[in-house]
């Protein structure tokens, strides 16, 4: 009777500490991880567009518009550097993108490369106005700057990013054409057309049991 009673005892607390232990190995394997990256380290997770493309694709795209004859002809024709807006790039994929992004890495490398001026966009360009009116009020007279003296753009570039999605069972290709045009905005001529396609194959692991 008395090494019944202690079997009985002692199973519950046995089992007690097994689902203790199992708890805190649980909590370890779930604890979150975070390691600090260079931020022009290519890391691809999902195979979505991401930075990477984003910043690859305007450098080179850019590089390949400042290299084309528009760009010396309206050298020329102005008698200074041409004057260049970024407007809308529309997102004509299948996923979310936030092509805010790329229109501001495609400013970056358009103001990097020093040879053409780069203007405030639409709404950039209201709370600047919003800035300079509050000056003409509130500003001394020597320091307010004047309204109406605005750099007009030459060009405007804008473009588009479209997608199509293979898959068969555990293997995706995810194929973008990212379509960009610099206009001419006195004319609507089209002095330069650019295209970048990017294909990757993502292959998802096979479920384990």
């Amino acid at each position: 009777m008395i090494a019944a009673s202690t079997v009985e005892r002692g199973v519950p607390r046995s089992i007690g500490l097994l689902l203790a232990a199992l708890a805190v190995v649980a909590l370890v394997g779930c604890a979150t991880t975070v390691s600090r990256r260079e931020v022009d380290e290519q890391i691809d997770l999902s195979g979505y567009w991401n930075d990477t493309d984003s910043r690859l694709v305007s450098e080179e795209m850019v590089a390949d518009c400042l290299s084309r004859p528009w760009s010396g002809k309206a050298a020329a024709r102005f008698g200074r550097e041409p004057r260049v807006i970024v407007g809308t790039v529309r997102n004509k994929s299948l996923e979310h993108l936030n092509t805010q992004t790329f229109v501001k890495d495609l400013e970056r490398a358009l103001v990097n490369s020093s040879s053409v001026g780069v203007v405030a966009s639409r709404d950039e360009r209201g709370e600047l106005r919003s800035e300079r009116l509050d000056q003409q009020k509130h500003a001394t007279l020597e320091s307010a700057k004047s309204m109406g003296r605005e750099l007009g753009a030459d060009f405007m570039l804008q473009g588009q990013i479209n997608s199509i999605l293979d898959q068969s069972g555990k293997q995706q290709v995810r194929f973008y054409q990212i379509e960009l045009e610099l206009v001419d905005l006195e004319s609507n001529s089209k002095v330069w057309i650019g295209q970048k396609k990017l294909k990757k194959l993502v292959t998802r692991p096979r479920a384990k049991l």
